[in-house]
């Protein structure tokens, strides 16, 4: 099961506070990056290769610190040498990579700072390694969650809006109606709601649970629902 944020920002504060002050590159940046993907529950050893060999421009041979195929590529520096000079040479390794290999990430460090690149939407974030707890959801990445756009989403929402308005019909005609209704459907459309965003977490908790908790035939669904509310409204 993936962590929670709450979990994985306890992960991380603990790991800016075992690298603290560490500045040097040689031995250290394969520990670093596995310490770092333990942060998501991630193991090193699933995803990513250290020192991977690549041609670079000028028919030299280079090699990437950390090169997780078509997610991340990683450029490490010490704290004495230019990021910017790692963004270069980290995209000079691009012309020599397979089209289903390139990288959407780029991120380059020297272990007290981070400068993540989207390479799909051309964002940057840029934070130091003590303000790594803050910013952990730009690596949602890392964990399968997919980058939100809600451009062009018009459409999406007329639609919603529709099967909400249908499921209104079949249960008017059926048990309920009124202001008993209409909060039954704020309930639900909120729980769709933060299952889609990340409020309930894992992401889709609520959809395994009717998916798995539930008769097919839906005939315990009602119930099952009604129980699910209470929950929600039980303290803490």
């Amino acid at each position: 099961m993936r962590l929670s944020w709450h979990e994985i920002r306890t992960r991380a504060s603990a790991f800016a506070k075992d690298w603290a002050g560490n500045k040097y590159q040689q031995g250290q940046t394969q520990l670093f990056y596995r310490d770092f993907l333990e942060i998501f529950g991630m193991p090193a050893r699933r995803l990513a290769a250290f020192e991977a060999s690549v041609q670079s421009l000028g028919n030299r041979r280079g090699y990437m610190d950390l090169f997780w195929k078509g997610v991340l590529l990683v450029e490490q520096k010490t704290k004495r040498r230019s990021l910017q000079k790692g963004r270069s040479q980290a995209l000079d390794y691009f012309p020599h990579l397979k089209e289903s290999d390139l990288p959407c990430y780029l991120l380059l460090s020297d272990f007290q700072s981070f400068e993540l690149y989207d390479l799909d939407e051309g964002a940057e974030t840029s934070f130091a390694l003590a303000d790594l707890p803050d910013h952990v959801e730009v690596f949602g990445f890392v964990l399968g969650i997919q980058k939100s756009s809600f451009r062009d989403q018009d459409h999406a929402n007329v639609e919603a809006w529709d099967l909400v308005g249908k499921l209104y019909d079949l249960l008017n005609d059926a048990a309920l109606n009124g202001e008993q209704l209409e909060r039954y459907l704020v309930r639900l459309v909120f729980c769709l709601f933060a299952d889609d965003t990340g409020i309930f977490e894992p992401r889709d908790a609520f959809a395994d649970l009717l998916k798995h908790r539930t008769r097919e035939d839906g005939s315990d669904l009602g119930r099952f629902l009604s129980e699910f509310f209470q929950v929600l409204n039980t303290p803490y």
